[in-house]
């Protein structure tokens, strides 16, 4: 009984969980460019470390909080309209409903590359940033551990950018199969799911890789964004400034934000693995097909 009692209380419902869930991105974003803002002066293009404010801003929107809404596509894949997405993340996330999970694929799939891409730009931009930054300022590149884990991420990113993981057999169109298409990593996913002469055994096979990056990535880039937070503070709160090991109010909040970013980054994929949140197969149509053109 108690532990029936105990699996209850973990029962959590979906639209809650993704309401929290998308409350928390907004909040890890917001908090970023309350840091960058009150205590590191703001923004800028000048090269100057204003403009080195731009990285974590645009990594933490991107490589973490975008790039898990899209992870978590089968949050959204039952939302009526896929321009309801791009809505406050919480609006987004409430609105699986069961009945609608009968519907076409595609624009989920099409919305999924879009999140993802997105997520990319701003995490390229975010990277570019930080470079100028420091060839600006004569700062050497690429030599703490930060550096080697953000840019190991991106280069994972990129070759995982575009793509779905959703394969599904349409044995009513064998016709756009096609034996002979072999796509490199950075376009596996976009030809597998989206591009209508993909065969079945490809989609078969890419799906467990793009699943396992997908959350592979994801967690990268809550440790880089993690490291990144305290490599930045290390740096600041120094000489002049109230030093780290005496916990000032920047310290404070920049830690409490690292701890969201985690947060936000195991809930995601705790989401993901969860079976019961998953949006079912049996029924569902063609991921390639144009909707209203089902019979």
């Amino acid at each position: 009984r108690c532990h029936q009692r105990s699996m209850a209380m973990l029962d959590i419902s979906f639209p809650p969980f993704c309401a929290f869930l998308g409350s928390l991105g907004l909040l890890c974003v917001a908090l970023v460019g309350a840091w960058c803002q009150h205590w590191r002066g703001g923004f800028s293009l000048d090269g100057g470390s204003q403009t080195f404010n731009w990285h974590p801003m645009l990594m933490v929107t991107g490589l973490v909080v975008l790039y898990g809404a899209g992870e978590h596509r089968e949050c959204w894949e039952s939302l009526h309209s896929p321009f309801l997405t791009f809505f406050p993340l919480t609006a987004a996330l409430v609105y699986r409903v069961p009945n609608t999970w009968n519907g076409p694929k595609l624009p989920w799939k099409l919305l999924h590359g879009g999140l993802a891409l997105g997520a990319f730009v701003l995490t390229v931009l975010g990277l570019a940033a930080v470079f100028r930054f420091h060839n600006s300022n004569g700062t050497p590149n690429m030599y703490s551990l930060h550096s080697w884990m953000g840019l190991g991420t991106i280069l994972l990113f990129s070759c995982q950018v575009g793509a779905s993981s959703d394969p599904i057999n349409s044995p009513q169109h064998p016709e756009l199969s096609c034996p002979h298409c072999v796509f490199p990593q950075w376009a596996a996913g976009f030809g597998a799911f989206l591009l209508p002469w993909a065969p079945a055994w490809l989609r078969q096979l890419y799906k467990p890789i793009h699943v396992f990056f997908g959350s592979t990535i994801l967690m990268l880039s809550v440790a880089s964004c993690v490291s990144g937070i305290n490599e930045k503070l290390f740096f600041s709160l120094k000489n002049g400034t109230t030093q780290y090991k005496l916990l000032p109010a920047e310290a404070v909040f920049a830690n409490t934000l690292g701890i969201l970013i985690l947060l936000f980054g195991v809930l995601v994929v705790a989401a993901l693995a969860r079976p019961s949140w998953k949006r079912p197969d049996s029924n569902s149509l063609d991921s390639r097909q144009v909707p209203g053109t089902h019979r």
